[in-house]
């Protein structure tokens, strides 16, 4: 028996897939959409550069099976730009020069949307707790939290609410 078709939102345009349920997310989003935001990096859902959101909350799409997100909404990092305009992250961790190599910088950016989303007014506890499990081998971590609190900042001014507003 054939295995039943997966729906499933990615970055706003309804997929189909003909996949078996169990297959990781990460494999139809980077080989059937080309996503090449989500890397693969340890297969284990250990480093966070496969990080995605799912209904807006960070996942490790690298161990999410497809059949788990089946009728929900998936934003990788190229879903997160408005017609044609970087999303407040992605901007800041431009402005801030938060890379060197780069490869962590999805999982980075997809945990720090994720954060700011649900808590715009982060506190730097809460950042540090939210970033502790992508894993950034070049050590550029000051300049990632620098970059999150930037984009805390920008998102702040966009919203116009000032921190500790509700």
């Amino acid at each position: 028996m054939a295995a039943p078709f997966l729906t499933l939102s990615v970055n706003g345009a309804q997929r189909r897939f003909d996949l078996p349920g169990d297959t990781p997310l990460l494999y139809p989003l980077r080989n059937d959409c080309g996503l090449n935001g989500p890397k693969f990096g340890c297969g284990l859902g250990e480093c966070g550069a496969c990080a995605v959101l799912v209904d807006g909350r960070p996942v490790r799409s690298c161990t999410t099976p497809l059949a788990a997100v089946a009728g929900r909404a998936v934003v990788t990092l190229e879903g997160l730009s408005r017609d044609g305009a970087p999303h407040p992250v992605q901007q800041a961790f431009t402005e801030m020069q938060a890379a060197q190599c780069g490869y962590c910088l999805n999982g980075m950016i997809i945990a720090t949307v994720g954060l700011l989303s649900r808590k715009p007014n982060a506190s730097e506890a809460e950042i540090r707790a939210a970033l502790r499990r992508h894993l950034c081998r070049c050590g550029t971590h000051v300049e990632i939290l620098a970059a999150v609190r930037r984009a805390r900042a920008l998102m702040t001014a966009s919203t116009g609410k000032e921190a500790g507003a509700a």
